[in-house]
């Protein structure tokens, strides 16, 4: 009997440790519709850009690998675009918003973290270095600093702002 009580312990103990890496797992620092209400006041229209061959291409040569959808939506008003992009960190992807102003990035906001390690990428300290970041090649233009244990989540995020720059100067905004 008292084998059976510490599986049936061991198992409780199992299921809930897995329950809080789940819950752990994805933070959100704030939802999409809230990042676009502070930088435009409002959601303004949603607008789409084709991503054809070239595009694709292209994109290809910044992030890695292929990008998986045919088109992108954004948003654009006042002299200015906000992208809300995904990226692989290590398993999971991380949501990440990018406002683009005069080609530059001008900030760099993480909405949803999923992974379990790296989360110091949503903090300013880490965001902030890509302010003024303009595209050179399929790089960006500013060396973004690592963080020790988030390096794969570092590296998502760069190539995200210098897809988000390549982006916002496709579709002219």
């Amino acid at each position: 009997m008292t084998s059976i009580l510490r599986g049936a312990a061991f198992a409780a103990i199992v299921f809930g440790l897995q329950a809080v890496s789940a819950v752990a797992a994805e933070k959100v620092y704030e939802k999409p519709s809230a990042f676009l209400t502070r930088h435009f006041g409002k959601v303004p229209q949603t607008r789409v850009l084709k991503i054809d061959g070239t595009r694709q291409k292209q994109l290809a040569a910044i992030l890695g690998h292929r990008y998986g959808q045919k088109q992108v939506r954004y948003w654009a008003e006042g002299g200015k675009s906000a992208w809300i992009l995904e990226e692989i960190g290590k398993t999971e992807p991380i949501t990440t918003g990018f406002i683009i102003r005069g080609g530059k990035i001008s900030e760099v906001k993480v909405l949803i973290y999923r992974e379990s390690h790296g989360w110091e990428v949503s903090r300013p300290f880490f965001t902030k270095q890509f302010a003024g970041a303009t595209l050179s090649g399929n790089r960006l233009d500013k060396n973004i600093d690592g963080i020790v244990g988030a390096t794969l989540s570092v590296r998502a995020l760069t190539k995200l702002g210098a897809a988000a720059l390549y982006l916002s100067r496709q579709s002219g905004e």
